[in-house]
C-alpha cells in the first residue's frame, strides 16, 4: 500500500512539474494560453504573477520527489513528512481553486485528486 501511496504522490509531482512548465515557461504561448483560457493580452498582464506562480508548483514537486527518495533510502519519518507536506499542500491549493473559483473545478480536480488519493494511502498504509 506504501508503494501506491508513492506513485500516487510521484504522479502528481509530475503533472505539477507540467504545471510549472506551463506557467513559468511557456505561459504566454498559444498552448498555455489555451490551457488557462487566457488571451495573450491577459497572459501577458499576468506573465511575472504566472512565473511566481509556476515556481510555487515546481517546489511541491521537489518535495514530493525529495520524500519519496529519503522514504526509499529507509529515512522513512523525514521521507513521510516531506510527502505530506508536499502532497497535502498539493491538494489543499486544489481545493482552494475549487473554493474560489468554481467554473474551474475540472482543473482543480486535475491538480488535486492524485495528491489527496496519495496522502489519504499513505496515511492508511503507515498507520497500519
Amino acid at each position: 500500500m506504501i508503494i501506491a501511496g508513492l506513485v500516487l504522490t510521484g504522479v502528481a509531482a509530475l503533472v505539477h512539474i507540467v504545471i510549472f512548465y506551463l506557467e513559468s515557461i511557456a505561459w504566454t504561448g498559444a498552448r498555455a494560453r489555451a490551457v488557462f483560457g487566457t488571451s495573450e493580452a491577459e497572459a501577458q498582464a499576468t506573465k511575472a504573477l504566472a512565473f511566481n506562480q509556476g515556481f510555487y508548483n515546481l517546489f511541491l514537486a521537489i518535495a514530493v520527489f525529495t520524500g519519496m527518495i529519503l522514504f526509499a533510502a529507509g529515512q522513512s519519518a523525514a521521507g513521510a513528512a516531506l510527502l505530506f507536506a508536499g502532497a497535502g499542500s498539493m491538494a489543499a491549493a486544489s481545493l482552494v481553486l475549487a473554493i474560489s473559483s468554481p467554473d474551474k473545478l475540472a482543473a482543480a480536480m486535475k491538480q488535486g485528486i492524485l495528491p489527496a488519493l496519495g496522502v489519504i494511502v499513505l496515511a492508511i498504509a503507515l498507520t497500519a
